[in-house]
């Protein structure tokens, strides 16, 4: 069972003019740090790769207390004719980012962006290589991941409510609790702020994905003035990871889900799922309804639904749900899907805990999350049982900080890009986003299913729009649907 739960969580892992004034709870203007620029850690290590560690308040209400690391990467731009600045990057999760840059190269990200800036990664307070938060959690704990379990009944939201308190308690008892107040988004917007002054730049743009547009709102917020051009691909709303986030999880299974529908149907003769769209969807139910009453080859229906969804993220792992669903229909062997958990692990799920569950209160009360899960169950049969459960955030300390409020005070250099069906971010939450910033921004929608579009679905209209804002900083006139395109 722990090696299915891992996975579900590795692919769940797969946002008129301020005044020129700091906003109020921004840093002031840090004074430039030196960087030396070195070798990377080995997990993090790539070709022509370098990395650093620079420090930056704890508190940022104490600028001059105790500080903690923040680990940075660079990948210069070799055409210093062409090098326009710098370009911040977050992977999303939230999760270390030492080596996305080196990754957005592999992905095959235009050589004309590698040419315009030096990419620069970090990982962000508690995670990675920068000073660390835990949790002290267990193997199971950690394997539960972004997503809470799916809740059969309300038995199962007081099982999960337990679990959820258990996990609170440690982390406010565990060795870097006093790190605890402090780990936000908002202070990882700080900490961006301190990684331009360290680098000398005046201002700074950002490519950021899932949860990592969220940071890109808050920071393009806290210093509109700051930003250059700033790109945000697989929207969060503008209210970031919050209870009403989690919920959404089930509106995007259920846009995401009649794409795998299709692909099973037109290959029925491979899969034996049903020869029609409808009949896939039917399939869904009987094998969930079947794994709650008596699991097959250690795999229950919240597991069963978990690992649907999570494989969902990107096509390319659709014939994996199609030979998983037909292992479990036959009490067969289950196909391989991937490693154990990957390295790591228990610091990347703790620091999420620590830093969504800082950005903004959750419901308390554990009678909350069962009419909930009751509502959202009916509304969202195939997952919404899910989302609507319990996080550790419901027993979280109050948050130190308020939430950034993001909205369209600042200059027109946003450009959001989105799938219309993203089973982690969806097209719903990215369109409160688009409202928030009013004129600031402008959204490419793509007409394509799954989690990431540049260059992830290889959809060329969206591409072309990205490159371009990157490049020449030109955007759209109005928001941009781009047709489906082959993959």
């Amino acid at each position: 069972m722990r090696k299915t739960w891992s996975i579900a969580l590795a692919l769940a892992i797969l946002a008129a003019a301020a005044a020129a004034a700091v906003p109020a709870g921004a840093s002031p203007e840090a004074s430039p740090q030196p960087v030396k620029w070195g070798q990377c850690p080995a997990d993090a290590a790539a070709p022509g790769l370098e990395c650093s560690t620079i420090k930056v308040p704890l508190d940022y209400d104490d600028p001059g207390g105790k500080q903690i690391d923040i680990a940075i990467s660079r990948l210069a731009s070799k055409k210093p004719e062409q090098r326009r600045g710098v370009l911040l990057t977050n992977p999303g999760g939230p999760a270390a980012g030492l080596k996305f840059p080196a990754d957005l190269r592999t992905a095959k990200v235009p050589q004309a962006v590698f040419d315009s800036y030096d990419l620069i990664g970090f990982d962000p307070r508690g995670m990675g290589h920068s000073t660390p938060v835990t949790c002290d959690l267990t193997p199971e704990q950690s394997a539960v991941g972004n997503v809470p379990p799916y809740a059969r009944n309300a038995a199962d939201v007081a099982k999960r409510a337990e679990q959820s308190k258990a996990i609170a308690r440690q982390c406010a008892a565990s060795k870097s609790a006093w790190m605890l107040p402090h780990v936000s988004t908002a202070n990882t917007a700080r900490d961006m702020d301190r990684i331009r002054a360290a680098l000398g730049e005046k201002k700074i743009s950002f490519a950021g994905y899932s949860w990592g547009t969220h940071l890109g709102a808050v920071y393009t917020t806290l210093y509109p003035q700051r930003g250059d051009r700033i790109m945000l691909d697989s929207n969060v709303g503008p209210d970031g990871w919050d209870y009403a986030n989690d919920r959404m999880y089930a509106q995007g299974f259920d846009d995401r889900f009649p794409d795998f529908a299709k692909f099973a149907a037109a290959n029925s003769a491979t899969y034996g799922l049903g020869s029609t769209p409808a009949q896939v969807t039917a399939k869904y139910f009987d094998l969930a309804a079947r794994l709650d009453k008596a699991p097959v080859r250690d795999v229950d229906g919240p597991t069963f639904r978990m690992l649907t969804y999570g494989f969902l993220f990107n096509d390319l792992a659709m014939p994996l749900v199609g030979k998983l669903w037909q292992a479990l229909d036959k009490d067969q062997p289950l196909p391989p899907m991937g490693p154990d958990a990957p390295p790591g692990i228990e610091n990347l799920v703790s620091g999420r805990y620590y830093m969504i569950c800082n950005d903004s209160r959750w419901p308390g009360s554990v009678g909350t999350y069962q009419r909930t899960v009751a509502i959202d169950r009916l509304r969202h049969p195939m997952f919404g049982a899910a989302g609507a459960n319990v996080q550790p955030c419901a027993f979280w300390p109050e948050p130190a900080d308020p939430p950034v409020r993001v909205g369209d005070r600042g200059p027109a250099n946003i450009l959001m890009l989105q799938n219309r069906r993203d089973p982690a971010t969806p097209l719903a939450g990215a369109e409160k986003l688009r409202r928030a910033f009013g004129d600031r921004a402008r959204m490419v929608t793509v007409d394509a299913g799954g989690h990431g579009v540049y260059p992830y679905v290889g959809n060329k209209c969206a591409d072309t729009a990205a490159t371009t804002f990157l490049v020449t900083g030109e955007r759209p006139k109005h928001d941009l649907a781009c047709a489906a395109e082959p993959r």
